[in-house]
């Protein structure tokens, strides 16, 4: 079976994958005592891939949980399935990283990284073939930014031929009022660039614009916020989780989704997305979850995608033959019917702008004080983030120029 080991680190980092954790033990039917209590052999078909069956019939989850300080692996502990998990994984300091990229990364979460690679080599050594690891984190405070990135590192220079895949939140002033965010994310980009194979690129004021207007919360919450979240979490390993044709592993993943190295930052979406109060008058449809982003009939999947691609056919890259891939998971009895979109597209690029910008006019405020080694970890990080803008508005631009080239031709020939 090919396995995948899930690193949480950070608040946001352990909130996110507490409860994904929560979520795919529903869909496979596995209880807070880690117990498998369902009826399909589907749910078990591919259960080794993210759990490890202990004595006893009991399914344990393949995580490494990690922070600066205990109060979130308390909370963790505390949750509804907070006794699933090995007491061993979980490694905590005492002091956080106030959220300084630097704490994480260089000093506080440096001192800590040996503990947590011992963990995760032992998670890689009760595998039969691991496929790869997967990381939850925010990239707006101290310890998922500076102190993930480093684990990031360790983890590619220990398993160079692994894949490696993370979820990374982007912050936004909407959500939180740390002014430091944008030094962390831009000095995070900067290290995912070099050492991720897939990022899964969310952005929180995203997330924050969903639940206000489309879901109608009046003040959404941060569970609100990782309940999207684990949603898309969910469905994108759905083809990890259960049979499928496509997609089958992270390294078939990134064979269909990177045309380039370095452009490997996605975009998540998901359907159905409704607001509790009118979801009892909404039917879905196959149509309808493919526009808007259980068992789908592949001929109408395969229908509606061609409809989209003959619609906005000036949006695909012509230089990029068969550039959608639609998998339909066979999915357990009673599972309800959605769709989840990954999509590698150059309009990622604004929101590596936006945190460029942020960052470009805290520059003025930085502290005097700050280091020679510091500035220039500072220059070589933002200058590294504006390159892979260039290398996105470099491919959105060749697109343009054969359009324009081609209609230069029609009216010569004309």
């Amino acid at each position: 079976m090919r396995e995948i080991v899930l690193t949480q680190i950070g608040q946001c980092g352990n909130q996110i994958g507490a409860k994904f954790w929560e979520v795919i033990s529903d869909e496979h039917a596995i209880n807070s005592a880690g117990t498998y209590h369902g009826d399909s052999h589907l749910q078990l078909e591919r259960i080794n891939v993210y759990y490890n069956e202990a004595s006893g019939g009991r399914y344990v989850p393949r995580a490494v949980l990690v922070d600066l300080e205990p109060g979130t692996m308390d909370s963790v502990r505390s949750g509804p399935f907070g006794q699933v998990f090995r007491p061993d994984n979980f490694i905590f300091g005492q002091c956080g990283a106030g959220n300084n990229w630097a704490k994480g990364h260089y000093t506080e979460g440096a001192e800590l990284m040996e503990s947590v690679m011992d963990v995760v080599r032992k998670e890689a050594e009760s595998c039969d073939c691991l496929q790869g690891f997967q990381l939850t984190h925010s990239l707006g405070g101290g310890t998922g930014s500076g102190m993930g990135t480093l684990l990031l590192s360790k983890i590619r220079e220990e398993y160079p031929d692994r894949i490696i895949n993370t979820f990374s939140i982007l912050p936004s002033p909407k959500v939180s009022d740390t002014v430091v965010e944008p030094y962390n994310a831009t000095l995070s980009v900067h290290q995912l660039i070099e050492n991720a194979d897939e990022t899964f690129c969310i952005d929180n004021e995203a997330l924050y614009d969903i639940c206000s207007k489309t879901l109608k919360l009046p003040t959404p919450t941060y569970g609100d916020l990782n309940h999207l979240v684990c949603a898309t979490m969910s469905g994108v390993t759905t083809c990890l989780r259960f049979p499928g044709q496509l997609n089958a592993d992270l390294r078939k993943l990134a064979v269909n989704m990177v045309p380039f190295p370095r452009l490997h930052f996605f975009m998540p979406g998901f359907a159905p997305l409704t607001s509790r109060g009118s979801q009892q008058y909404r039917a879905l449809t196959v149509a309808e979850l493919t526009q808007q982003m259980g068992r789908m009939p592949m001929r109408e999947v395969d229908e509606q995608m061609f409809n989209i691609q003959d619609k906005n056919s000036s949006y695909f890259a012509d230089w990029f033959p068969d550039n959608v891939k639609q998998p339909s998971v066979t999915s357990y009895p009673g599972a309800k019917m959605s769709a989840t979109f990954i999509g590698n597209n150059t309009a990622i690029q604004e929101l590596f702008t936006c945190v460029s910008e942020q960052f470009t006019a805290m520059s003025g405020a930085r502290p005097s004080s700050t280091g020679t080694r510091a500035r220039m970890e500072f220059t070589e990080a933002e200058s590294n983030m504006n390159d892979l803008v260039s290398e996105y508005q470099q491919y959105q631009d060749a697109t343009a120029e054969e359009e324009e080239d081609e209609e230069y031709a029609e009216e010569e020939v004309a």
